[in-house]
Formats: C-alpha cells, structure tokens, sequence
C-alpha cells in the first residue's frame, strides 16, 4: 500500500537516479546504504561517554546510535497507533526515521564532544568542523566517494539530518565570532538549497537558533529520540561505572532546588540505585518518553510543499521537564567530572599532535625534520596530493581525522610519537 505522505518531491535524489524496480522503498534504500558502511561500522569504537573500549557493557556511538533508532522507530509507530492525522495509507515512514537515527552520529570524531571542540578549533582558519556538518558531507560526498556523489540520499532523508541550518560564516556574521557549534560548512550551502528546494528562508528565521527550530517532522522525532536516549541510557551506564551514586544524586539535587522525594524524577532514580533496578527503571522512562509525543498541525513556508512539514512534533511538558533534569544531572555529575575531563584533555592532546604534524606536512607541504615522510595511507596521500588548494588539503586531513576510531587514534599518535611503540610489521590501522 502506498504511503500518501510522501511524494516524488520528498523520495527525489539529486543524481536524479530512481528506485523503481528495487523491490525496497527509496527510504529502505536509504537506510540499507548507512547499514552498509565502514563510517557506520567505525561508530563501535568511537566514544559515547566513557572511552570506547573501556568495558565491553559500555556505551559506544554504534550503541547509542542503535538505541535511538529503536525509540525512533517506535514514535513513529506510536503516532500511527494514534490515529488522528495519521492513517492507515499516510504516516510517518519507520524507516526513514530509522535512517536518520542511525546516521545523525556519523560525522563524529573521536572521543566524543571533547574532539569534535578540538577539530573545530584546530580548523577554525578553514571552515571549522562540526559533528552534524560532517554527517552531511559523509552521506553528500565522502561514502562512495569514487562515484563523486556519496549515498545519493533522497531529499526526505538528507532534510532528515540537517539538525542546523545555519552555515558557518553565517553564524560568525550573527555571533560576532568563530562559532563554537551548530553550523553547516559554506560549501555546504548548495545541499542546503537542494533540500528546501530553492526556497529562501523567511526572515524572521535567522541563523541560529530560530533557524535551526526549523525542522521536518523526521529530523524532530530523531532529534527527540536522540534526547531520550541520551537522558536516559547514559545514566545507566553513568550508575554503572560509579559516577553516579545515591549520595551524588541527593546532593546535587540539594544544591539545585531539584526534588529527590520518592515520587518526584531524582526520587524514582534513587529508589531505582537502590534496589539496582536501574536498567528497568531506564526502559519503563523511555517508555513514557515515547508516549508522551503527539503531533500538532503547522503551517509554514515548506507546508504546501511536503507533509513532513505540515506537522510539528509535541512533547509532554512534564516529559520534556524530566528529560531536562536527567540531562542535566548528567552532564554536571558526570561530563564535567574530573575523570572525564582528563580523558577528554588526553583525546584533544592525541588529535592535536596529529593535526599539527599532517597540517605541516600535507596541507602547508613542508618537510618534517627536512624530510617528506609518508605518514598516511596510500589512498588517503594520494586524494590529498591531487588536491587543488590549501583549503582543500586541510578539509581532507580534517575527513581523515575525524574518521578515526579512538582505538586507531591513540595507536596511530604512538606509532607516531611514542619511541618504544610500534615495529616495522604494524600495519597503518
């Protein structure tokens, strides 16, 4: 049965290739194409929290990105079950959601937002680097680089991802300075026009914030699948590891005027740490989450265009209230820890030493210690080598970098720095 939500506009790819006579949906194409990719398969040894390889119970990007699939997936279903605008023959594609879910970490660097900071500050002279940027370029240019067109996505799929849509220089015109976030690279602009369709953006929609609220009802659903997941899931494993126990959980509520009373959010937690019931706790609160959505009707510049926006995705109020306090008790209990810091400052110390000697040697051409070593692999030497700029050159050793796994980072930082490291019988990887 077709699904009348979407149309030719939204499953359009810019090749102009069709899917017709695959047996799959194009946004089943899509998603099988993320599936099948080294940039997909590199998330299992890429940071989440806790450095991946740390334990094996932890959290990586590839889980991570897995569980918010499954809770995207399920508000699809969720709202379809609910009737209302949603029919039997017009909801929201599962799959497309899956897609986005499972591509919105791609673009990610090693460990963690400690690295794409790093990233961006190093390349800061060329465009800076951004997570969700990188993502893009990934499925628009780097998968299946060979055929010069990545994973060709469809429109409905691309706008699925594009969490911002402000670019970077338009950002530093609003900010007043180098962003630190958020943005799309200039070169970028083009992607961004393809999937709203040459349409100008209103002006009340400037860059930032207003702009970036301004999403396709795939896009909010995975964005809000990505918050449960990252409220929720990350103080499983934040219990797990010791960082967040009962004591820390009583006195930074204490200290931010946030209730711990047996039915309030933090009393839940508690009882939860107490009776090391957590995991449970965790599943029946992404339950909730996923109930607690429902869709409102919009009208805007894009609505006539797509019924992906037609719809704006609503959540509970005391749903997004909860995830808040979550949110937060993670991130000033656990991310801002010192544990976490030092580990953070070890991964920016490994991706400058990198970044400072590839610059030196691949974007600026100059020998290291009066000789031109061969330091990358053949492949990625020679792409930068065929390069026709300065800017060019730096934009692959940034691709380069950001595609390290943790694991291939820290051994590749050795190899390279570390003198009773590494023989002559390593392999590049």
């Amino acid at each position: 049965m077709r699904n009348r939500f979407y149309g030719q506009f939204d499953t359009d790819r810019r090749s102009g290739k069709s899917s017709d006579g695959d047996f799959r949906t194009p946004f089943q194409v899509d998603r099988d194409r993320v599936l099948h990719t080294p940039a997909f398969r590199r998330l299992q040894n890429k940071t989440q929290v806790f450095w991946s390889g740390e334990y094996d119970f932890y959290r990586t990007r590839l889980t991570h990105s897995l569980e918010v699939a499954q809770i995207g997936r399920s508000i699809c279903h969720w709202l379809r079950s609910q009737g209302g605008p949603m029919e039997d023959d017009f909801f929201v594609d599962p799959d497309l959601v899956e897609a986005a879910c499972l591509s919105h970490d791609l673009g990610h660097p090693p460990f963690g937002h400690a690295g794409e900071r790093t990233l961006n500050h190093l390349t800061s002279g060329w465009g800076g680097f951004e997570g969700n940027a990188q993502t893009l370029r990934l499925l628009t240019e780097r998968i299946f680089s060979a055929k010069g067109t990545g994973m060709d996505p469809t429109r409905a799929f691309l706008d699925a991802v594009l969490k911002y849509k402000s670019l970077w220089s338009e950002r530093k015109y609003v900010d007043k300075e180098v962003p630190e976030n958020h943005f799309l690279y200039d070169f970028q602009n083009q992607w961004l026009d393809w999937a709203m369709a040459g349409h100008d953006f209103p002006a009340e929609l400037t860059p930032g914030k207003a702009r970036d609220s301004f999403k396709s009802i795939e896009c909010q659903i995975m964005d809000w699948a990505d918050d449960t997941a990252y409220s929720l899931n990350d103080l499983s494993d934040s219990v797990r590891a010791g960082f967040l126990t009962i004591e820390r959980i009583e006195r930074w509520g204490e200290k931010n005027g946030v209730s711990c009373e047996e039915n309030a959010p933090l009393g839940k937690l508690i009882s939860a740490v107490r009776s090391q019931s957590v995991d449970p706790f965790v599943g029946s609160r992404i339950g909730k989450y996923i109930r607690g959505c429902r869709l409102e009707s919009d009208v805007n510049f894009l609505s006539a265009e797509s019924n992906r926006y037609r719809f704006r995705l609503i959540i509970d109020p005391e749903v997004k209230a909860e995830s808040e306090i979550f949110k937060k008790l993670a991130f000033e209990v656990v991310f801002l820890s010192p544990q976490l810091k030092q580990l953070e400052h070890k991964g920016s110390h490994l991706l400058r030493g990198l970044w400072n000697v590839l610059e030196k040697r691949y974007v600026r051409g100059e020998p290291i210690d009066g000789q031109y070593f061969q330091l990358l692999p053949e492949d990625a030497a020679a792409e930068i080598g065929e390069a026709k700029s300065e800017w060019d050159r730096a934009r692959l050793v940034c691709d380069f970098l950001a595609g390290m796994t943790d694991g291939y980072a820290a051994r590749m930082y050795k190899r390279l720095f570390t003198p009773d490291f590494g023989s002559i019988g390593d392999l590049i990887g």
